[in-house]
């Protein structure tokens, strides 16, 4: 497991392109027949990937979180970005379609994954947080998802976003996750952009063809930095930064939040006359 320690946005600062993407960006998280994870102590999110290939791959506890098992006191989202698979929750086994999601709950002593096919593998994308209370395991498709259309084609930002864990469709401790598809001809995800000391913010960037990019603005709203952004990869955004991008074409991104709060429209708002 890859561990990040938070940064000081006076630290941030002083980095070169080299260091942001070494503290902030996530770029090897999906390897066939592995489980990759990132633990940031930034509210101790832990984010990765796991792909199975023709043998299971199971969750374990490590030494970065001090537990019997990996959600001893934690709970977890999954959202698949590959083809169908299997998570096997307990010896429940829930099949998890093309951008589908399951929510597993804390106390859940044994999670596996399995593809439904050996040779179309699933792309698990994890995000966990600390949890103080159990609520069920429960799978969401996307017609159980919450939509929400925001944007105009003049601002170049129409974009769906589906909540999946959010409180309008299932009770967690205060992980939130959601997907975003921007709209054939939309390039930017938020513009204005925001900050929200409340909670911190990570990023999966996909559907992203070998040819094209996003732009990642990241930092302080006076202190703007950019990382450039290729498919399946993530950025890490401590509360105190911005986090906002643009691509060279449309895209789709995963969000997840951990924090004080489940208010999704809880943000400090950054009027474009003070970004720098």
């Amino acid at each position: 497991m890859d561990v990040r320690q938070p940064i000081h946005s006076d630290h941030a600062k002083q980095l070169d392109t080299a260091g942001l993407r070494k503290e902030f960006l996530i770029d090897d998280m999906f390897q066939a027949g592995q489980i990759q994870l990132t633990y940031s102590h930034i509210d101790r999110i832990i984010v990765g990937g796991a792909v199975p290939t023709s043998h299971s791959l199971a969750l374990e506890a490590g030494k970065e979180i001090g537990a019997e098992f990996f959600l001893e006191r934690r709970e977890l989202g999954v959202i698949n970005i590959g083809e169908p698979g299997l998570v096997i929750v307990d010896g429940e086994t829930f099949e998890i379609g093309s951008r589908e999601a399951l929510y597993v709950g804390q106390g859940a002593k044994d999670v596996k994954f399995e593809n439904v096919v050996a040779d179309k593998p699933a792309r698990f994308y994890i995000n966990s947080a600390p949890a103080h209370m159990t609520y069920p395991t429960r799978k969401i498709t996307r017609e159980d998802a919450a939509p929400e259309t925001l944007g105009s084609t003049e601002n170049c930002n129409v974009r769906t976003i589906y909540k999946y864990l959010h409180p309008t469709v299932l009770p967690t401790c205060q992980l939130l996750m959601g997907m975003t598809e921007l709209a054939p001809g939309s390039l930017w995800n938020t513009m204005p952009c925001h900050t929200h000391e409340r909670r911190m913010e990570v990023y999966l960037y996909f559907d992203i063809t070998a040819d094209n990019v996003v732009f990642h603005y990241m930092g302080e709203p006076q202190e703007t930095r950019h990382l450039v952004v290729r498919n399946e990869q993530a950025v890490i955004s401590p509360s105190w930064s911005i986090h906002s991008g643009v691509g060279t074409s449309a895209y789709t991104f995963i969000w997840g939040m951990v924090g004080e709060n489940q208010t999704f429209h809880d943000m400090d708002g950054v009027d474009m006359s003070e970004l720098k």
